[in-house]
């Protein structure tokens, strides 16, 4: 087994291992950090197969941007655990025949019969992938480009929207109402009798 061998089968296991944990895990601030940690080992891989770019691009948007959106929004958000566990066994049997579903998909997608080496688009030439890519990009997949990035600013527009919701039941000042207040309204002076002394 070479090195470059023994790197790949080491990001692999902990890439799964992160992910199983991300699956299991009870708190949903563990399950982000996993999904954080599975992150950076598949942009560990990424560079492994010689695609320096989609590596740093995986660690610094997603990692970087996207997760840790999605961290404040978990951290910000009251989520009523139990709920959210009381169907889990009821949804396994359907959620269980959905993995083996994407399995098999995957198989056929990523088979040896349809996925080559040889076939992928610069490969062999003296061009950097990163170039290939940004030439790909923003030619031929300009459209879906841009609209995944529509995509994505609504969805920190969402979850913004999510975590300034007003609660009823706790109470927030108001700094303009304070900073208006009169003199008039801060003292109020009360006349009373003189007390006679029997």
């Amino acid at each position: 087994m070479s090195f470059l061998e023994f790197i790949f089968y080491f990001f692999s296991t902990l890439t799964v291992l992160s992910a199983l944990g991300m699956i299991t895990a009870r708190n949903p601030v563990h399950a982000v950090l996993f999904l954080v940690f599975a992150f950076f080992n598949s942009a560990a891989l990424w560079i492994t197969l010689r695609a320096e770019f989609l590596g740093i691009v995986l660690v610094l948007v997603y990692v970087g941007a996207v997760m840790v959106l999605f961290l404040f929004v978990v951290m910000m958000l009251d989520i009523n655990i139990a709920r959210l566990r009381e169907g889990f066994i009821r949804f396994l049997p359907l959620g269980i025949v959905v993995a083996l579903v994407m399995v098999v998909e995957l198989g056929l997608i990523v088979g040896a019969r349809y996925f080559q080496v040889d076939a992928l688009p610069g490969s062999g030439s003296d061009v950097p992938n990163t170039v290939a890519l940004g030439k790909v990009l923003y030619t031929q997949y300009v459209y879906p480009f841009e609209i995944a990035a529509v995509v994505l600013l609504v969805a920190i527009v969402a979850a913004i929207a999510l975590t300034l919701r007003r609660r009823p039941e706790t109470k927030y000042q108001k700094p303009e109402q304070q900073m208006a207040v009169t003199r008039e309204q801060r003292v109020r002076l009360v006349k009373m009798a003189a007390e006679k002394k029997s």
